[in-house]
Formats: structure tokens, sequence, C-alpha cells
């Protein structure tokens, strides 16, 4: 179902950045959440997201990729952990696919 339509300022709101992950950790309590440090670069700095992809991807298979992540989203508490930001992906058929950048990218550099 498409979503109703914004206006562009709403759009510019959103702050979109590449961002490293660094370490992946299983959240205790649960059996979807993965808890992932991500390099958001000198400006942001390191962030801790949590992210319900882990009957997707392995930890080894997520340490060191880089993703596109929601940055200016306000945090959210999940089972006594803080998740500071979104990481954006595609989802298709219920399975989420990351969004990676086709060539190597900086941390914390903007996506517009």
């Amino acid at each position: 179902m498409l979503k109703p339509t914004i206006a562009f300022s709403d759009f510019a709101k959103l702050d979109f950045r590449i961002g490293q992950i660094v370490q992946v950790e299983e959240v205790e309590g649960s059996d979807n959440l993965q808890k992932l440090t991500i390099d958001l670069g000198q400006e942001i700095g390191i962030r801790t997201i949590l992210a319900g992809i882990r009957a997707y991807y392995s930890s080894k298979e997520l340490e060191g990729k880089a993703i596109m992540v929601l940055v200016n989203l306000e945090s959210k508490k999940m089972l006594k952990e803080e998740s500071q930001g979104m990481l954006i992906a595609a989802d298709c058929e219920g399975k989420p696919i990351l969004l990676i950048p086709e060539s190597k990218v900086v941390p914390g550099t903007i996506v517009r």
C-alpha cells in the first residue's frame, strides 16, 4: 500500500548516512534482535542500533559491512537496550535486504 504523499520539507528532515558495522551481538531475551555497533564517522561517532534481522544475517555476514542508517530518529528502548537509529533495508517478501553502497564509502557519508 502506498503511503500518503509528504512535503519535500518533511523528507529533508531525514538524515541518512552510511555506517560501517564494527560489532554484532545477540540481544538477551530476543530470538530476532541483533545489537549492531556502527561507525558513523567523525561527526557522529559510534552508535548502537537494534535490528530484527538475526533470522536472516549472521554476525559474521554483518561485521565490516557498510549499510544505510537513519541517524536522526528518536532513540528507542527495547529489552533493556537503547537503539540510536534505524538500519534501512528493503522488504522482499518479508525478508530484509540490506541497502549497501556499490563502492567503498567513508562512514558518515550523507545519503541524498
